[in-house]
């Protein structure tokens, strides 16, 4: 299994219905708290909203982290 494989599973296993966006393989605690694009919603025009701020308190880089060292 990739690094980015074990990523997505990781932050799936934690929570299972988040969405987001990430460019490159997330390997460190800097990338995954500024660089990730969260979904945070649908605008009326049907548009993705989202941010880089994480808006899910259970999903913290140590977490993830410690879930992808699981796999």
């Amino acid at each position: 299994m990739t690094d980015l494989q074990k990523f997505w599973k990781a932050l799936l296993n934690i929570k299972s219905d988040v969405e987001c966006t990430i460019a490159i393989n997330v390997m460190t605690e800097e990338y995954f708290n500024n660089n990730i694009e969260w979904k945070t919603g649908v605008d009326s025009n049907g548009i993705t909203t989202s941010t880089t701020t994480n808006p899910h308190s259970e999903l913290t880089w140590t977490k993830v982290k410690a879930e992808m060292d699981k796999l």
